[in-house]
């Protein structure tokens, strides 16, 4: 019997070798286009804190932090807000930031208990979404300012008073949210917690903390953009140094306190020069200056001028301490003015004005009796009488013979002196002359 040709044939174990062969090429084609897959970036929302004083870094705050998030293709920025007010200048720009940005803006009071009182308040309804966390407070808009007592006095001004409610109305109408509870807090000065602004519709949102607020978010169209926001990271924006440097100066109070600082530590270093105390006070003041945005009240440098020129003519008369109070006086009302707390360079509840106005006060009695103390001690120094015309005629103790020069003991110092005559230790004599360090004896 013929066989067929072996070629025609394949053996078993070649056919497993084949069907093995295109197995793993197929699970390295399948690796390859997982591999060539893209792999889709975390979803990420950008977050900046408002904490404290809204100062003139504020708004420099949010426009670096907008140009991040819309460089690093955010879903969203989160503006998270604690805040008593501030300046009504950088409250404004804020809010064109927030309207010009293609960026939806979160505005967020967190966290518990935290507030969007006066300026806050204006932010917090003219965000694209407003939440706010369990017992936080918004409202207490209504514009004050300080009384010559510090009384916190509300300003009756229609003209001022309009212009505040026509743009809290109209940022709520714009958003969809309740324009009369918006009207309250300016004309009513009313506060709500969170459950009653959203049950009054003044937010959209009570959320405990950032992610499980993202979480609702989610789906939300927001300025032609559906956000995808749950589980998203959310970044907290650093500022850049200069930035963060500002912010600390534009606080208020730190601000104020360089400015008094500075002005006595002038005036120190111009009664008594050469001490360094003048350098370190136009340093201060420069600092002052730059922190407050060169807005200070000239009437209140010029207030505790007087005050302080009033405490030193009182070091050097007798008028039973009248100057003295004057000058005081003067000082505690130059502080209350001295950095503009009141509208409408500072959009604050009246209650966080006279916190701000009495945070003044103790500080620049302190330093204003310190430094009256520090001029009048120099300028008993300066005015004394010499050493040199005060020592003759006094007498010394000879520590040992000086036949002719020895040490004697003056008024608890050691001196070399010299003496025509021969004297025996511990004998007194008499300062005739001075020479530099050298006195001329003679026995008494």
């Amino acid at each position: 019997m013929s066989r067929a040709p072996s070629a025609l044939f394949f053996p078993r174990h070649s056919s497993l070798s084949v069907i093995s062969l295109l197995s793993v090429l197929s699970l390295l084609s399948l690796l390859s286009l997982l591999l060539a897959t893209p792999v889709l970036a975390e979803e990420r929302v950008l977050a900046v804190k408002l904490d404290g004083t809204i100062t003139p870094a504020s708004d420099d705050v949010v426009r670096a932090a907008l140009a991040e998030a819309e460089a690093g293709d955010y879903q969203a920025l989160m503006i998270v807000l604690n805040t008593p007010g501030g300046g009504l200048t950088e409250t404004l720009d804020i809010i064109g930031q927030i309207e010009n940005t293609s960026i939806p803006v979160i505005g967020y009071v967190y966290p518990e208990g935290a507030t969007a009182w006066s300026a806050g308040a204006i932010i917090l309804i003219s965000s694209d979404v407003a939440a706010m966390a369990p017992y936080a407070i918004i409202g207490s808009a209504q514009p004050v300012q300080l009384s010559p007592l510090g009384e916190t006095v509300p300003i009756n001004d229609t003209k001022t008073v309009n212009a505040i409610v026509a743009l809290i109305e109209e940022r709520a109408r714009a958003h969809g949210r309740n324009a009369t509870a918006a009207r309250a807090f300016v004309v009513e000065n009313l506060n709500l917690n969170a459950d009653e602004a959203r049950r009054f519709g003044v937010i959209e949102y009570v959320s405990p903390d950032a992610e499980s607020l993202l979480t609702h978010l989610s789906g939300l169209n927001v300025k032609n953009a559906t956000l995808e926001t749950a589980g998203a990271e959310v970044r907290y924006f650093q500022p850049p140094l200069g930035l963060s440097l500002m912010m600390k100066l534009s606080d208020p109070m730190l601000a104020g306190l360089l400015l008094l600082i500075g002005l006595y530590a002038l005036i120190f270093g111009l009664s008594s020069p050469g001490m360094g105390a003048e350098i370190f006070g136009l340093i201060s003041l420069a600092l002052g200056l730059i922190g407050l945005g060169f807005d200070v009240n000239l009437a209140a440098v010029f207030l505790v001028l007087l005050g302080m020129g009033l405490i030193l003519l009182e070091l050097h008369s007798h008028t039973f301490g009248v100057l003295a109070a004057a000058g005081f006086a003067c000082i505690i009302f130059g502080s209350i003015l001295l950095v503009p707390t009141s509208y409408p360079e500072y959009y604050l509840p009246g209650e966080y004005q006279r916190s701000l106005a009495a945070a003044f006060i103790l500080p620049s009695l302190i330093l204003g009796v310190f430094l009256a103390f520090a001029v009048y001690k120099v300028a008993r120094i300066r005015l004394a009488q010499p050493a040199t015309g005060r020592i003759i005629g006094e007498e010394a103790e000879a520590m040992e013979r000086i036949a002719p020069r020895g040490y004697v003991l003056f008024q608890g110092e050691y001196w070399l002196a010299e003496s025509d005559e021969a004297v025996e230790k511990g004998e007194m004599v008499v300062i005739v002359e001075k020479d530099g360090a050298r006195l001329k004896v003679r026995r008494k």
